[in-house]
């Protein structure tokens, strides 16, 4: 079946992603099917979880384009050396038409693995820094509303509980796999890459 970012508060969005201990064919498809996702939906990052899937990984093309920029896959994610301090809006693939305010370091260092298995590491800063932040914190079950002030949530309290009615309506009506059901399918992803 073809991915799908699956929205908030679907369970998986929260959902601690597992370390890939291997790489293949079935890997690098997804891969390339996530970058086409995010390109659809007019984003510039976008995690595995966002896509159903519990594994560590995520993509990103500051340019938001097929053709242009360049296309960045970060497997097994590790941000360290955080410095400075900057807020800035962010929006969220899975929170469609969403945004507000978030506080996050100015500089980070990443360390991550290619799909070759190849480490590489970078000092980040501006929109390359925010946007490897927020792609780590789906990783870790964070959602950048998590991230925003108690006063800037309330604001778009009414936008999140629009996203919880349509989910709940959406899971009534089985248009959404069972708690259960979620469960067994990420299981089965992390027994063949974790």
């Amino acid at each position: 079946m073809p991915l799908e970012i699956i929205r908030y508060p679907h369970p998986t969005l929260r959902h601690t992603s597992k370390t890939i201990k291997r790489v293949d064919a079935e890997l690098r498809r997804i891969v390339r099917e996530m970058f086409d996702r995010m390109y659809e939906a007019q984003g510039v990052g976008l995690a595995a979880n966002q896509v159903g899937l519990p594994l560590r990984l995520f993509v990103v093309n500051l340019e938001g384009q097929p053709g242009a920029g360049e296309e960045l896959v970060f497997l097994n994610p590790v941000i360290s050396m955080p410095r400075g301090s900057s807020e800035s809006e962010e929006g969220c693939l899975s929170l469609p038409g969403l945004y507000g305010p978030v506080v996050r370091p100015k500089q980070v260092r990443i360390s991550a693995y290619n799909l070759s298995g190849e480490e590489f590491r970078g000092d980040l800063n501006g929109l390359f820094a925010r946007v490897v932040q927020h792609e780590l914190d789906h990783l870790d079950g964070v959602l950048f509303t998590d991230r925003m002030s108690e006063e800037a949530l309330e604001e778009r309290r009414e936008k999140l509980l629009e996203f919880e009615r349509d989910y709940e309506t959406a899971r009534q009506a089985g248009q959404l796999p069972s708690i259960e059901e979620n469960a067994a399918h990420l299981a089965e992803w992390e027994s063949r890459y974790c």
